[in-house]
């Protein structure tokens, strides 16, 4: 079975680890967000990004991951 087969009932969950979703990460600082990204988690599949993103980037991905998804509707 891959990922696919599995239907949508485990996605954006944090399977992983804590889920990702603005709703969930809204009561968390920006610099616990950005030192998470920048320096991994101990323990979970949360690797360092550090080496690869600068703290700008994360910055920027923070502000975004915490945005409100935009709504979107069919143009026909």
């Amino acid at each position: 079975m891959t990922w696919r087969d599995q239907g949508d009932e485990d996605r954006l969950k944090g399977g992983l680890g804590p889920s990702l979703l603005a709703q969930d990460l809204t009561n968390k600082p920006d610099d616990y967000l950005i030192a998470t990204i920048q320096n991994g988690r101990k323990g979970t599949a949360m690797p360092p990004w550090k080496p690869f993103i600068s703290e700008t980037e994360t910055r920027w991905m923070v502000h975004n991951l915490l945005k409100k998804p935009v709504e979107r509707t069919l143009v026909r």
